[in-house]
């Protein structure tokens, strides 16, 4: 069974919530992205989300796209990554989803690539420009390596975006919570129970919501509307207020803590 799965079978269990954090893969550098992946799993985090640096990240907002930019800079490749997480995997079977964009899995080969992330421990693949209808080369080699091909549906999905979207995704469904790019807010987008609701009455498969998510009282809750809360740029905005590594992997496992008490408050 895939990790992924399996994580959400357990916390159904439990009746506990998912707790989903974004990081770009190499910012500062792959060594951290390391100590930081295992530093989110002591304190609370369920699925790590790895962002793949590129350089025309259009789903992006500022704070994820100035982390793409010093990723690059380190150097970062996709290859690279692969590496990481095979790093990782001595030391945790944390369910880990890489988000690319898909370039950089054509410029990889996509059969090399599946193969290669399942052996390092990849678990899923977010590709945000990547629709269902034109991923089936994707999709085959995913399913050959037991990756799970997680799609995204947005508020302005229409029925039947979602019902395909639905259909397609494994692992997990991932739900916009608003129209736009990533990045943190003041508070969580009007109507966002009524989009969830809607999803949910299209799909068995776990929900999980993104994109705004900020504050523990955020992640409370989104953790009553879904199955995993996914927070991205406020960790990174944390990251930046950070002087040296230490304080950077130090402070980010304390957000981390203060999103899974806010989450099992709700």
């Amino acid at each position: 069974m895939n990790r992924i799965t399996e994580t959400f079978e357990h916390l159904l269990a439990a009746r506990c919530k998912a707790l989903i954090p974004y990081i770009t893969a190499g910012d500062p550098d792959l060594d951290v992205t390391t100590q930081l992946v295992l530093e989110l799993e002591r304190n609370g985090a369920n699925i790590v989300e790895l962002g793949v640096p590129f350089s025309d990240p259009v789903a992006d907002g500022p704070t994820i796209q100035r982390a793409s930019l010093r990723a690059l800079q380190q150097g970062t490749t996709l290859h690279g990554i692969v590496d990481a997480v095979a790093s990782i995997r001595e030391h945790s079977r944390i369910p880990i989803v890489l988000m690319t964009y898909y370039n950089p899995i054509l410029a990889y080969g996509i059969q090399t690539f599946c193969w290669e992330a399942a052996r390092a421990g990849v678990d899923g693949l977010i590709i945000p420009d990547l629709p269902p209808e034109e991923s089936e080369e994707l999709t085959v080699a995913c399913r050959e390596q037991h990756i799970a091909n997680i799609f995204l549906v947005a508020p302005t999905s229409t029925t039947t975006r979602i019902e395909l979207a639905n259909r397609s995704t494994t692992g997990f469904v991932y739900c916009v919570s608003l129209t736009g790019v990533t990045g943190a807010r003041g508070q969580m987008a009007e109507g966002v129970d009524e989009f969830m609701a809607t999803v949910r009455k299209h799909t068995d498969t776990p929900l999980a919501i993104g994109f705004g998510i900020s504050t523990p009282e955020h992640a409370r809750e989104a953790a009553k509307l879904a199955d995993g809360i996914i927070v991205g740029s406020a960790i990174i905005n944390v990251m930046e207020q950070c002087d040296n590594e230490s304080e950077m992997i130090r402070e980010v496992g304390s957000f981390i803590a203060s999103l899974r008490a806010g989450i099992d408050q709700g």
